[in-house]
């Protein structure tokens, strides 16, 4: 049984009776849109645009056939799929058969893919063919001799190579040996989890959190509150990611009946496209995204008024971007959201809120969230001191997936979730984020928090990304190392970036002490975060001697 392993069966009873949980699925709400908005548009990506009466059919159809080829109850299946109409399509069919579902990101090769199928003990991968040069179905033909309850490759398309199943082939069969309604017995009931994520993978292999329906529910229907969502709202997805900043689009659109737009290629100048084509309105985006948007030379050319809120997820956005965004963005309003795959409790911005607080601050809790701060000492600090960010409530995720050493390292006994960010709070109780406490550098006893110095440097008319990791030092323990990618044409020295820093008015104690250029930084999660793990460790390795 896919049972959360956090929640005991005592304490979902006592949740729903007190009215915190709901039993609403999500297949639920999607059935609900077919009956009442049966010729509205659900989704649209490059090549379709189906109805939410399509999407039932396709869901049900397909749930049907994975339960006639023999998958049965939480068995697990991965999906690795583009943003494209049949990768929210295959999810919902997913949690209609009861199937427990792991999306991961497109970008993963055959190290990656094996350990999450080995992991999961999946019987099933849901991939394309090919897919901008690559072949899925080699790799996974390649690894299946290791993974003995592999028993089914599904691949999106019409053509399905030999040894594999169309899916679209199977979404449209309408000859099944059961009714439709076998599926009210089969789908995932809200008290489990169907769907299971992979965190980012920042301190190594990633890990899979459980998502189940009720706290998903509980965080989704916060957000229509807070965002003030309605059927009439157009998401984009334009986000490379399984969940995390796509969140708001896979379960607050259909919450409202609102349409999803998916982009199935990152690339700025078609995000511009797309949000003058279907006339987005809502838009989450990582804080890259936001950058190259609005930096990118043909932004003028595009008409991007129908965009109301821009969501900010995934890290924190400095805010000279926020200005500068919302300064392009005209009408839209810039919100930070935070929270954590681990977690999925969090905090958000206000959009009726100043300029000063929604740029400036994550906000506060939402869905009936709980936070403090708390020292070393796991004591709660001072308003205005800095302390590590934990956070409680009805809508956080259940543990890591057959990991229950895992889940109890990050969730204490009463329910808190160690976020291993620092932060402050603001005078009216919106949090601040200064940066992840193991990015923290300790100078001689003194702290530098990176987010700050990076959140300056950005701003210089030179730098297009910059990281601050420590640098090992014999004298001072640890001092601060700039990582810099330059704009095209650009050179930067460190007397520039320290002359730049001075005259923001940085004590000297946090300035860089050495400048380290890159084309680009690494990243991690599909280019979403820069892997300072990585960047730590090459500067470790080079002042060794």
């Amino acid at each position: 049984m896919a049972r959360p392993t956090r929640f005991t069966p005592e304490f979902i009873e006592q949740n729903i009776r007190n009215g915190v949980w709901e039993l609403t699925t999500f297949a639920d709400v999607w059935d609900r849109n077919a009956r009442y908005y049966p010729d509205k548009e659900a989704l649209v990506d490059e090549s379709r645009r189906l109805t939410w009466a399509q999407a039932k059919e396709w869901t049900d159809n397909l749930a049907l056939g994975f339960r006639e080829m023999g998958l049965q109850k939480d068995d697990p299946v991965v999906i690795q799929l583009p943003n494209s109409v049949e990768l929210c399509l295959v999810r919902q069919a997913c949690e209609k058969a009861g199937l427990v579902f792991l999306p991961v990101l497109r970008s993963y090769r055959h190290k990656e893919i094996k350990q999450f199928l080995a992991m999961t003990g999946a019987v099933g991968i849901i991939i394309p063919s090919q897919y901008r040069g690559f072949d899925y179905v080699q790799m996974v033909r390649e690894l299946r001799g290791d993974l003995p309850a592999l028993r089914h490759i599904f691949v999106v398309g019409e053509e399905a190579p030999e040894g594999t199943v169309s899916v679209e082939k199977l979404a449209r069969q309408t000859a099944h040996r059961r009714p439709v309604t076998y599926l009210q017995q089969t789908r995932c009931p809200p008290t489990e989890f169907s769907m299971i994520l992979p965190t980012s993978g920042t301190t190594g292999f990633p890990k899979l959190s459980e998502n189940p329906i009720m706290t998903i529910m509980v965080r989704e229907r916060a957000c229509v509150r807070n965002l003030k969502l309605t059927g009439d709202d157009v998401f984009g997805i334009f986000t490379p990611a399984p969940g995390g900043a796509n969140g708001r689009s896979y379960y607050s659109a259909p919450l409202v009946g609102a349409k999803a737009v998916m982009l199935e290629h990152w690339e700025p100048e078609k995000g511009l496209q797309l949000i003058e084509k279907e006339r987005i309105t809502v838009l989450p985006l990582v804080p890259t995204q936001i950058v190259q948007m609005i930096r990118h030379p043909n932004f003028d050319r595009y008409d991007v008024s129908s965009l109301r809120l821009v969501l900010c997820m995934g890290a924190v956005l400095p805010y000279s971007v926020g200005v500068e965004a919302e300064s392009k963005f005209t009408g839209a309003r810039i919100i930070q959201n935070y929270s954590g795959v681990g977690c999925s409790v969090g905090c958000m911005g206000d959009p009726d809120a100043d300029r000063e607080t929604r740029l400036l601050t994550v906000g506060k809790p939402y869905a009936g969230a709980k936070l403090k701060l708390v020292d070393d000492s796991d004591r709660e600090v001072a308003r205005g001191e800095i302390g590590e960010v934990m956070l409680s409530g009805p809508g956080g995720d259940s543990g890591y997936y057959r990991d229950p050493e895992g889940t109890r390292q990050v969730w204490t006994e009463d329910g808190w979730f160690r976020m291993g960010d620092l932060g402050k709070l603001d005078e009216r109780g919106n949090l601040m984020i200064v940066g992840r406490k193991k990015d923290m550098i300790i100078r001689g006893g003194q702290n530098i928090y990176p987010s700050e110095i990076e959140a300056i440097l950005v701003k210089h008319p030179a730098v297009a990304d910059v990281a601050i990791v420590a640098m090992p030092d014999p004298v001072m323990g640890e001092k601060a190392c700039a990582y810099v990618a330059p704009k095209p044409g650009k050179t930067l020295t460190l007397e520039d970036i320290v002359a730049f820093l001075r005259s923001q008015n940085i004590v000297p104690y946090k300035l860089p002490e050495r400048l380290e250029l890159r084309e680009k930084l690494p990243t991690v999660a599909d280019g979403q975060k820069t892997d300072k793990k990585a960047l730590q460790q090459e500067i470790s390795r080079m002042v060794a001697p």
